[in-house]
């Protein structure tokens, strides 16, 4: 699996095909419906994430250096 919001555009769509398919049985479509409802979840979180990576950007791109130590430090222990 790649790790980039084109890939994650794919697996959407392939699993409103498999919920598309006429020929599933209501087991089938339940399954289905579940993994999907899983897959958004976890498709909304990436979302938020790389909403908040722009949001982050565009301050730096806004301020420069000087939004650097109002911004979380990422990757460091909290003190």
């Amino acid at each position: 699996m790649k790790n980039r919001l084109t890939n994650l555009t794919d697996h959407l769509f392939a699993q409103l095909e498999r919920l598309a398919e006429e020929n599933l049985t209501p087991e089938q479509i339940e399954t289905e419906a579940k993994r999907a409802e899983a897959i958004v979840s976890l498709a909304d979180r990436v979302t938020d994430n790389a909403r908040t990576q722009l949001a982050a950007a565009k301050l730096f791109a806004e301020h420069g250096q000087q939004i650097l130590p109002m911004l979380p430090q990422i990757g460091k222990a909290s003190e």
